[in-house]
């Protein structure tokens, strides 16, 4: 591995005699052995989500079930940014592209903060959650949150199990885009549920969403019934059709590479504690795709995926039960990275 990793595990796995095993790890380059970074960090933070800044490898975000912490040190040591004191269970994090001190942070209940002088106050937005929203076990979570590169004031948030909002100025007001979601899991092959009764449950169920400068104005949102495209800001969307390119169709992350905004990567699944996983790529904005793991065999969900910031070539993945492997030539060859033992529930990854 030539470049540094981070991840972020959310299960606290221990014992009386047993440190917690959830956190966030760093595998430094060209070394084999992890290291759990504890410097300013809780020992039970169980971490759902981490960012980096680009342009800046030594400043990332990690948010957890006990707030959001910073490091501008490479992860030697971190900072609680204090973003609610009611519920600090984060679950998403948005840097803005331009505006280096504006973060949203989404959270439980469909709740978002932003601040805009890089952590030191936050306002709480005028979210709203879906009516259609499925409440079974857990509140409804943002998961993932989106802005139009070309747009920025054009924020999407995905919500689980709730399908999506949006706000075109800035986060001041939010609109419910989820109807749409609901219209389409009248058709036979798109119903499903699980922790409820309502066929619309697989269709709300979204995991991620994106948007790429190469086409302003369209996302692509990923679910439990597989990639989703809309053309006109979350109206209207249509199926991906990635069924024809890949027999699993769970999805749980996609990301637009940031070298190139019309090459796409998926990471798709059997199910959310599936057996199997895979990684496709897509080079002309989703049109069609490509399997590019190989010589790996993913035995779980594959839970993200993150290019290199700067090297293209340098593409990272984490699975649920705590694979973590990736490319350092674009896909022609993969390396796995073993994380000690008992650290699962891998839900981000970042390559520096």
């Amino acid at each position: 591995m030539e470049g540094t990793i981070f991840i972020g595990a959310a299960s606290p796995l221990a014992g009386p005699d047993v440190a917690n095993t959830c956190g966030v790890y760093r595998l430094d380059a060209n070394t084999t052995e992890w290291r759990q970074l504890t410097n300013g960090l809780p020992s039970d933070m169980q971490v759902n989500v981490i960012v980096g800044r680009p342009g800046n490898a030594r400043e990332l975000y990690a948010g957890s079930q006990l707030g959001l912490f910073k490091t501008i040190d490479g992860g030697d040591s971190w900072t609680d940014l204090r973003v609610s004191m009611e519920d600090r269970a984060i679950y998403s994090l948005l840097l803005h592209p331009t505006e280096p001190d504006t973060i949203y942070v989404g959270m439980d209940h469909t709740v978002i903060f932003k601040t805009i002088d890089g952590g030191d106050s936050w306002t709480k937005l005028p979210t709203i959650q879906p009516d259609c929203s499925i409440t079974g076990g857990f509140p409804v979570r943002v998961l993932r949150m989106a802005l139009d590169p070309v747009n920025p004031d054009e924020i999407y948030a995905a919500l689980e199990v709730a399908g999506l909002i949006r706000s075109l100025d800035g986060g001041a007001s939010w609109e419910d885009m989820s109807g749409e979601f609901v219209r389409l899991s009248k058709e036979p092959h798109l119903a499903n549920h699980i922790i409820s009764e309502d066929d619309a449950e697989g269709m709300l169920d979204l995991h991620a969403l994106t948007v790429s400068d190469a086409k302003p104005g369209t996302i692509w949102a990923v679910n439990r019934m597989g990639l989703f495209i809309s053309e006109d800001k979350a109206k209207t969307w249509r199926e991906f059709g990635i069924e024809h390119y890949s027999e699993l169709t769970y999805g749980r992350d996609i990301i637009p590479s940031p070298h190139d905004s019309k090459t796409f990567y998926a990471a798709l699944s059997d199910s959310a504690r599936g057996q199997a996983g895979s990684l496709y790529r897509s080079a002309d904005l989703g049109k069609s795709w490509d399997r590019i793991d190989h010589d790996i065999s993913i035995d779980s969900t594959l839970m993200t995926v993150n290019v290199n910031d700067a090297n293209p070539d340098r593409v990272y993945c984490a699975a649920r039960l705590g694979q973590v492997f990736g490319t350092e030539d674009g896909g022609t060859s993969w390396n796995e990275a073993p994380l000690p033992e008992g650290v699962v529930d891998v839900r981000a990854i970042v390559s520096i």
